[in-house]
Formats: C-alpha cells, sequence, structure tokens
C-alpha cells in the first residue's frame, strides 16, 4: 500500500482525522477530497480572528513567565515487552540516481502546500507577535494527519517504508507558509516519528495509541541547551542511575510548544554518552520558562528546566552507546535544512514579482543588473539546498549511512539561507525592514538553521 494510499484511510469516513468522503475513491482522488474539504473548512475564516489571550504571557521577552509544565494524560503502561518495537522497513532504490518526487509523494505535497497557503502564511504574522501558534492551525495540520505521517501502518500510522523523503518535502511545502507554524504543527509528529523508530514495544503501545486517536497530545523533541559553544553530541544535562531507574538534571532550550506538551524527548549524557529520554510532563521537577529568540517565534519556544527528575529505567529510548542520539541529530538537522528551503522557496516567490513591479527612475528595478544577479543568486542557491537536502533524505529512507549528505546539506542551508534571507530584505529596500511585508520576518526565521538543535524530525 503507498504512502498516499494509507494516509487517505484516515480521510474516509469514520476515519480519525477528519477529511471524510462519501464515496469510493482512488489515492488521487482522497487527495483532491482532501484539498476541497480544507478550502471549504471555516478554519480559514477564524485563523488569526481570535486574539489568544492565554498565550500572552508568552510576548514578554524580558521577564517571560515560568510554570509547571502541562498536566499530563495518563499513559497508560502497556503489557508489551522490552524487545524493538515495529519499524518501518527501508525504501527499495533501483540505484538510479533520481530526486524526483513520486507520484504519491507529490500528492501529499500539494495537500501540504495547499494547508500552507491557506491555514499557515495568514495567521503567521499574528502568530509571531504572539510567540504562540493559533488552535486552529495546529488543528488544521491534525486534520491532514501530520502527527502519523513517519509512524508505519502496524503503529497506526501511513508509512509502508521510511519516509524521510516524505517527511523533508511536507517540512519544505510547510515552511513556504510559516516556519515557525511549521515547527510547531511538526513537532508532536517527532516524537511520534521518533517512538516509531528507536522505541520498544512497551514504549510503542504506551505512548503511540494517544498520537493516532483524535486528541493527539502535543510533545517536544528537546536537544538543544543554552550553553556557550554548545555541542549537541555533549549535552551538559546529566542522567544518573539509580535503582530504580535515572535522575535528570539540566535545562534544555528552543523546546516547542514546551507548556502544553505532554510528553518530551530529552537528550542527556549518561556514562559518557549522550541519550534519550522519554519524559512526561508530568514528572515531578519540570519546570518550563517562557524563551522567545529572534525568529521561529510562532513556534513558542521555551526553557525546559530539569530538577531531580526521576524515571523509570524502561524510559530510554534507544540505544544508550550514543548511535540512536547521534541518527535523532542527524535526522533533526535534515528537517531543519527542509525547513530552510521551504522559507528560502518563499522569498524567492515574494521578491521576483517585487523587483518586475517596483520602479525606480522611470524601469522596474529588475531592470538592473545588481538586482537581477541577487534574485538568480537566490534561485541557484536555492536549488543547491534542495537538492543535497533532498539527497540526504533519499540515502535516510533507504537505511544508507547519510551523515556526510546530512552535514553538507547543513552547512549549506545554514550559510546560504541566512544569505538568501538577507538579499530578500536588501531587494525590498525600506520594504523589507518594516513588518508589512513578511521577508523581514522569512530573515529572523532562516538565521535559526545554523543555531537551533532538536524540536523537530523527519
Amino acid at each position: 500500500m503507498s504512502l498516499v494510499t494509507s494516509m487517505t484511510k484516515s480521510l474516509r469516513p469514520g476515519g480519525k482525522h477528519g477529511l471524510s468522503t462519501k464515496e469510493t475513491r482512488d489515492p488521487i482522488g482522497y487527495a483532491v477530497a482532501a484539498l476541497s474539504r480544507l478550502a471549504q473548512s471555516d478554519l480559514l475564516d477564524r485563523v488569526g480572528l481570535r486574539k489568544q489571550t492565554e498565550h500572552a504571557v508568552y510576548t514578554a521577552t524580558r521577564s517571560g513567565f515560568r510554570t509547571l509544565t502541562a498536566a499530563s494524560r495518563t499513559f497508560a503502561r502497556a503489557g508489551g515487552s522490552g524487545g524493538p518495537g515495529a519499524r518501518p522497513a527501508a525504501t527499495p532504490r533501483s540505484g538510479v540516481f533520481d530526486l524526483t518526487p513520486t507520484e504519491d509523494e507529490q500528492m501529499l505535497v500539494d495537500v501540504v502546500t495547499e494547508l500552507a497557503d491557506e491555514v499557515l502564511r495568514p495567521a503567521a504574522a499574528e502568530a509571531d507577535e504572539a510567540c504562540a501558534a493559533p488552535e486552529a492551525v495546529l488543528k488544521a495540520g491534525l486534520d491532514v494527519g501530520l502527527p502519523i505521517l513517519g509512524l508505519p501502518e502496524d503503529l497506526g500510522g501511513v508509512s509502508e517504508e521510511r519516509s524521510a523523503v516524505a517527511g523533508v518535502l511536507v517540512a519544505e511545502a510547510l515552511a513556504r507558509g510559516d516556519m515557525g507554524l511549521a515547527v510547531a504543527s511538526l513537532a508532536p509528529g517527532s516524537v511520534a516519528t521518533a517512538i516509531g523508530l528507536w522505541g520498544t514495544e512497551a514504549q510503542q503501545q504506551t505512548y503511540l495509541p494517544a498520537f493516532t486517536d483524535d486528541s493527539v497530545p502535543a510533545a517536544a523533541l528537546a536537544l538543544g541547551e543554552p550553553t556557550v559553544l554548545f555541542d549537541v553530541l555533549a549535552p551538559a544535562t546529566t542522567a544518573t542511575r539509580t535503582e530504580d531507574g535515572f535522575v535528570l538534571e539540566g535545562v534544555k532550550s528552543a523546546v516547542p510548544r514546551g507548556a502544553d506538551a505532554e510528553l518530551f524527548v530529552v537528550g542527556a549524557s549518561l556514562d559518557g554518552a549522550p541519550v534519550l529520554f522519554l519524559v512526561e510532563s508530568s514528572t515531578p521537577g519540570l519546570e518550563v520558562v517562557a524563551d522567545p529568540g529572534m525568529g521561529v517565534r510562532a513556534a513558542g519556544f521555551t526553557r525546559l528546566e530539569l530538577h531531580d527528575v526521576q524515571v523509570p529505567a524502561d524510559a530510554v529510548l534507544g540505544e544508550t552507546d550514543g548511535t540512536t542520539y547521534a541518527e535523532c541529530v542527524r535526522l533533526s538537522r535534515l528537517a531543519w535544512c527542509a525547513l530552510a528551503v521551504g522559507a528560502g522557496q518563499a522569498v524567492l516567490d515574494y521578491v521576483t514579482p517585487y523587483v518586475k513591479e517596483r520602479e525606480a527612475f522611470g524601469e522596474p528595478i529588475a531592470h538592473r543588473q545588481s538586482v537581477a544577479f541577487m534574485v538568480a543568486d537566490i534561485a541557484i542557491e536555492l536549488q543547491a539546498m534542495r537538492l543535497l537536502t533532498w539527497k540526504a533524505a533519499s540515502r535516510a529512507a533507504a537505511g544508507k549511512d547519510f551523515a556526510r549528505e546530512v552535514g553538507l546539506a547543513r552547512q549549506l542551508c545554514a550559510d546560504k539561507g541566512m544569505r538568501i534571507g538577507l538579499d530578500g530584505v536588501q531587494l525590498l529596500g525600506g520594504h523589507g525592514f518594516v513588518k508589512e511585508h513578511p521577508v523581514e520576518r522569512w530573515y529572523r526565521d532562516l538565521r535559526a538553521v545554523g543555531v537551533v538543535e532538536g524540536a523537530v524530525l523527519v
């Protein structure tokens, strides 16, 4: 069964994600039905119209807020074994170098692009100011099945095979609408994907049913730390062994939707190796502090403080030798590369018609070589970023080593993504400096690509 065929099962009558059709359709029919339903949804009318007073505390960038974590739902401990859980199969490759999205992947991109254009982008400016994603936007992401995109069918998801390529395409399409809202929408699915990739049978049976249900919990991947010269592979947060499990101590930064999250995947150093831990928000000793930054503000970034946080022995996610943690970092960086490509594409799409219509000295400014060459450079660098990111994703999906490819992609996306944002502001002149145009926001967002670790993965 294909990715879109599986995904569109959840769009049928009685499906868990609410996009229904009345007649039997093929995969293309379901994708079209999803687009039609999304276009007719009253979500579009509500986006950006409601003042989110409950999130007003995020706007206090000086004093911020400090609160306990959200009251977690009760995750019933499953009776599964501690052995390996279900794993998605590697994607078969023909050996031919071709990064063209398949027909199924392209249909998925079409659905998510419609979501980005019609829901995310209209809400982006207000969400950036409020440092929080509107509930209507988050619900729209749930309606198209974002949380289960990286889960195999055996675990209630939509993938028969590893979906790193599909994840990259979705992240890119969402970031064209807004990077901050894309991070907020993808954060829960990133945790679900991590449990699907590395969780034991018991962990998968305990947590994943919540992500495939109608009420998907907010969740966050917490790898970053607010330290100078931070090395993500050597976290300062520590895990100490006890008779009953582990005690976690430290501070994590750039945690999306931290105040609402019910489940965290936290990176910590155990016996000299970086390890991932599953931590429920109801665990005593967790505290959330507002941490709004320069960009990606709609993601609602927070700090997660861990004070003598005790977790059971089965809270370890994956291996304890650092290999699982390293793969998590690479998949997270791959997601940020895709987000950079999407935001960069938004800049190019915006400045191209602008320079053709904006006149100076009696002619469009696009007639001047300095302007035309700058736009051309954006297009060239953007395509290089996209190809490197897609190549890394294809190797990840095939189960091959992709450390080199994702390293190259991240270096290019961090450097050129920031340059694309800067050039976009320059091309708009004085208009690039004011909030009337979205380019200044995209510039601020693109600067996060080389700084933020974790938060999302594919």
